[in-house]
């Protein structure tokens, strides 16, 4: 079983040739809506991958609470344990180039209100050997609660270092296993513009010393990842991007559900990497999420 305490938003989607320089105003080419936000995409994600998935978080009271959740609930997620508060659910506003690149800015709102409590509630309903899937869209304290006792219960935590918070580093020392783009390993470890091989060397450093197992995304150019001793490098499906939105939550939704359904660690990133890419085929955060059969189809 699989829960994840995070994120849930309605995102709202302009997209345009380029995306602007700052001051500068460009037209959009379309707008749509789709749910979002970190949780509740690595939530669908890991369920489309196969695995049974329950996710905490808060909606607001107001228009965008059904449509941000509607995703979840047609695919089978645990809701029971959502809970609603007074104002507006999470939004986040995307735009996106004609290159699939984006920039995204998230106003938090129901999802600020999450605690530390809710955090305990969430970890005292798990079973150990369970996975506890988190990410940085939520407030800290009540991620560090979740993490501690997670560690307490033995069930096995995955924190998404994303997106980068100044609480990121604190918060990653917690985790069991965590996984982070360069930018955001590089603030984890201390260090600046590594570079290729400097990451390696850097990675392997962090683990011999702390024992973490770290998977550090590279979009095009793949995954490098340590666990148990042991590295790992797997190549990125070359595809051509439509959308980059949603694709490292898919990511690391099936890479936890490849864990949870007993895949070796290297099994795991290879199915998740190839989710990844293949969400960058299809607009949006979770509509792009592909099927466990798509996946299959392309591995």
């Amino acid at each position: 079983m699989i829960t994840v305490f995070g994120s849930i938003n309605m995102d709202l989607i302009a997209t345009t040739e380029r995306l602007p320089e700052p001051g500068e105003t460009v037209t959009g080419t379309s707008f749509t809506t789709a749910p979002g936000g970190k949780g509740a995409n690595q939530t669908l994600a890991a369920r489309r991958a196969g695995s049974e998935v329950a996710i905490v978080g808060a909606v607001g009271s107001d228009e965008f609470a059904t449509p941000a959740t509607a995703l979840l609930a047609e695919a089978g997620v645990d809701l029971s344990f959502l809970k609603t508060t007074d104002g507006p659910t999470g939004t986040a506003m995307i735009l996106v180039g004609g290159d699939g690149e984006n920039v995204i800015v998230i106003n938090a709102a129901a999802n600020g209100t999450l605690t530390e409590e809710d955090a305990l509630a969430a970890v005292e309903r798990m079973s150990p050997g369970d996975l506890l899937m988190l990410q940085l869209e939520v407030p800290a304290p009540a991620i560090r609660a979740a993490l501690e006792a997670a560690r307490k219960k033995g069930v096995t935590s995955v924190l998404n270092t994303a997106p980068l918070t100044p609480e990121a580093a604190e918060l990653g020392a917690l985790a069991d296993i965590v996984i982070a783009n360069e930018t955001e390993f590089e603030r984890l470890v201390g260090a600046e513009e590594l570079g290729s091989e400097g990451r390696i060397a850097m990675l392997k450093t962090h683990h011999d010393k702390t024992g973490q197992t770290m998977v550090i995304t590279l979009g095009g150019d793949g995954v490098i990842a340590m666990h148990e001793g042991a590295f790992f490098r797997i190549d990125a499906l070359k595809i051509d991007p439509i959308d980059t939105v949603g694709a490292g939550d898919t990511f690391c939704g099936y890479f936890a559900s490849g864990l949870e359904q007993g895949l070796s660690f290297e099994a795991a990133a290879h199915r998740a990497s190839v989710a990844g890419a293949l969400a960058c085929l299809k607009p949006g955060a979770q509509p792009s999420i592909p099927t466990a059969d798509e996946v299959k189809a392309r591995l």
